[in-house]
């Protein structure tokens, strides 16, 4: 707090008086902290400094890199297409799938079509991409690490992250080309084809363990990874999740996915002891339960509060285990409590499409979290992210969020 003696010395100039003490009620002094010292008088600038680095201010000026996320970066590719289109490569026109030999000339096809639109997706990668979005300023909060090719589709990818401003550093090889996700239009209907190709490639000795991007990892404060990495490079994780709890920092990791349980479990169970935020749906939370052996319940909240409770390396954090499950509330672990949070009321005509709405959940929370924000606000903030998403077509967002 500012002291008698302190307020005295602005006494003189009270527009300056009135800007710190607006800044100090709001609670945002980290946010705004440059904002005040080029703004203020130096006394004044030397005050707030102080108080901030004597802990006096809860909230922290965000630096650079202090998320970092690290996955299966796709570009995803977006056009209307015809019957005929769907018909040549096999699809269904609202369907999932991933790509097979049939389907590799498809995606250079699908580019020259008119109106086509590229975006920087994957799984992890979008939630990164949501959380900075959601920041806005400064850029490059948010690192991501993954595999590219060095072709065309790669350069669009490295283009469409920096117009992100996500600090993407790519680890680029030549065996397989950059991972795609075909998103084929037709009416309301979207069929996705993934082609996950150089996604599968990371290779940590050649990427994660370099130096300058090792700094790059120890620079952040907050850490997420999807399951799906866990098919292409558990060691990876390991890694980054031991540093994370040796120096009492989050790592948080998602399900994905049920066969991420069912067929990785092995690879999941090595990083559990060191995740201190698991993410999932209802459906993944189900699948998890059935591996792990947690008798016979469905119940989800039941199902958190026992993963809150697997061994835990750094006794420092409390697990938080956090659950959507789409319109449903979502559950969440809060200490010793398992607690409800309803999700925000949509009109079901305004839903164009929920693919990318978990993802999205997950972005808003970090974006809240590297401010260490409560858990509550996170959660809010996720909330509002999945739903701004839900009401577009693929994982894209407007210039600017409208979150309160």
């Amino acid at each position: 707090m500012l002291t008698n003696r302190d307020v005295n010395k602005f006494e003189r100039n009270k527009l300056y008086r009135l800007r710190l003490y607006f800044y100090v009620l709001i609670g945002r002094l980290g946010s705004t902290y440059k904002i005040i010292r080029n703004a203020l008088r130096p006394e004044i600038s030397a005050v707030v400094g102080a108080n901030m680095e004597k802990g006096r201010v809860t909230d922290q000026v965000l630096g650079e890199n202090a998320l970092f996320g690290m996955g299966n970066p796709l570009l995803d590719i977006s056009a209307v297409v015809d019957k005929d289109f769907l018909d040549k490569y096999g699809l269904k026109p609202n369907d999932q799938i991933l790509a097979e030999d049939k389907h590799k000339a498809m995606f250079d096809e699908i580019a020259k079509k008119s109106k086509v639109e590229y975006h920087a997706g994957g799984s992890t990668q979008n939630s990164v991409k949501i959380a900075q979005w959601m920041i806005q300023t400064p850029h490059k909060v948010a690192t991501f690490f993954g595999c590219i090719g060095t072709d065309h589709f790669g350069e669009i990818l490295k283009q469409k992250a920096e117009e992100a401003h996500v600090d993407a550093r790519y680890y680029q090889q030549t065996q397989e080309p950059t991972g795609t996700c075909a998103a084929c239009i037709t009416g309301d209907n979207r069929s996705l084809v993934a082609n996950l190709a150089a996604a599968n490639c990371y290779n940590k000795e050649k990427h994660l363990d370099l130096d300058g991007n090792w700094e790059l990892v120890e620079k952040a404060k907050v850490y997420y990874i999807a399951g799906f990495f866990l098919t292409v490079s558990p060691e990876s994780i390991l890694k980054v999740a031991k540093h994370a709890s040796e120096n009492n920092k989050i790592f948080s990791l998602n399900l994905s996915a049920p066969f991420i349980s069912q067929f990785f479990k092995e690879a999941m169970m090595k990083v559990m002891p060191y995740v201190d935020i698991l993410f999932g749906n209802e459906t993944e939370a189900a699948t998890f339960a059935k591996e792990q052996g947690f008798e016979e319940t469905d119940d989800i909240a039941e199902i958190a509060r026992r993963a809150q409770s697997l061994p835990k390396v750094n006794k420092k954090r409390q697990r938080v285990v956090v659950f959507t499950q789409g319109k449903d509330d979502t559950v969440a672990t809060i200490g010793e409590k398992v607690t409800m949070f309803s999700v925000l009321d949509i009109d079901q005509n305004d839903i164009v499409d929920t693919n990318g709405a978990g993802d999205a959940f997950v972005g808003g929370f970090l974006s809240e979290l590297v401010q260490e924000r409560p858990l509550e606000e996170c959660i809010r903030a996720g909330h509002y992210a999945a739903n701004v998403i839900i009401r577009r077509a693929g994982c894209t967002f407007p210039e600017k969020p409208d979150f309160p």
